[in-house]
């Protein structure tokens, strides 16, 4: 299986229920987890990974380099969209960070100046944790291509699935509907989505659902924070109109920012915690799509 924990919204609590549902998981089960948000990972820290047992450079942008054939013509800074080009010292030079390597510029020069190379765009990091294999990313900043990061990640992890290391998957997503999002609902078998009870979570859960729903990809509800807006039935609303199975209601629980300060599972911080209880049911419920 692979289990692709997604919210559409960012600080809805995705990560502490990932960490902690890991945690319950890997007691009978080998999991292989992957932090699939390149751009801000954080799952690496509820499981207090310190330091990692690998970490690779990974390229998949590109970017532009002015050499010493420049003739100052000025051409380039017509073609670029991107305002990446500024003369200074009677020449043209390329702010790395702002070029998108399209190569436009390249096309327009007239003396053949400028150069196209091949640019890090991020690192992959595989750790051991007592959960099980972890890989994150880490996306270098300004870069593009946080998707392909997470398909890499994602390669790696169906690797450990292949030759034993796990059985399941569990993904972390990134908050939102981007690239990172696409590519970690890509080839799921389920999408947990998290959302709590207020008019931008619901309308951040239209669009993950939409989402999840246009690959195929069967969807169940979390509602996380249950009871902090007890008139607000939105969630509640678009769950029966669109026959969305709420597996749970975790309420809203002092100790989770006490856990995450600890670097530990909320499940293992304070296990008798109203949210720890309810999330133990959901490992429950996952336990039996296994």
């Amino acid at each position: 299986m692979e289990i692709v924990v997604a919210s559409g919204k960012g600080g809805v609590g995705k990560s502490t229920i990932t960490g902690s549902l890991i945690s319950l998981l890997s007691k009978d089960y080998r999991i292989a987890s992957i932090d699939a948000d390149a751009e801000a990972p954080n799952l690496h820290l509820i499981f207090n990974v310190r330091e990692w047992e690998k970490v690779e450079e990974f390229s998949a942008a590109k970017s532009a380099k002015i050499n010493d054939n420049c003739i100052n013509c000025g051409l380039c800074d017509n073609a670029c969209i991107y305002k990446a080009i500024y003369e200074k010292d009677g020449r043209r030079w390329i702010k790395e960070y702002l070029c998108e390597g399209c190569a436009a510029c390249k096309m327009v020069c007239p003396v053949d100046a400028i150069d196209i190379f091949d640019t890090i765009s991020g690192w992959l990091k595989i750790g051991k944790t007592k959960y099980g294999p972890l890989v994150s990313a880490e996306l270098d900043v300004g870069k593009p291509n946080s998707g392909k990061l997470v398909t890499e990640e994602k390669k790696i992890a169906r690797e450990w699935v292949k030759n034993g290391e796990a059985e399941h998957i569990i993904i972390d997503a990134a908050a939102g509907i981007g690239c990172q999002v696409i590519s970690s609902l890509s080839g799921a078998n389920l999408a947990l989505l998290i959302a709590e009870p207020t008019p931008s979570s619901l309308s951040d859960l239209k669009r993950i659902y939409s989402l999840a729903n246009h690959f195929g990809i069967e969807s169940k509800l979390i509602i996380n924070k249950d009871g902090i807006n007890p008139d607000f039935r939105g969630i509640e609303d678009f769950a029966k109109e669109n026959d969305l199975e709420i597996i749970a209601r975790i309420p809203y629980d002092s100790s989770v920012p006490k856990s995450l300060s600890s670097m530990m599972p909320l499940v293992e911080f304070s296990p008798d915690s109203p949210a720890s209880k309810e999330i133990k049911n959901i490992a429950k419920i996952v336990v039996g799509w296994l």
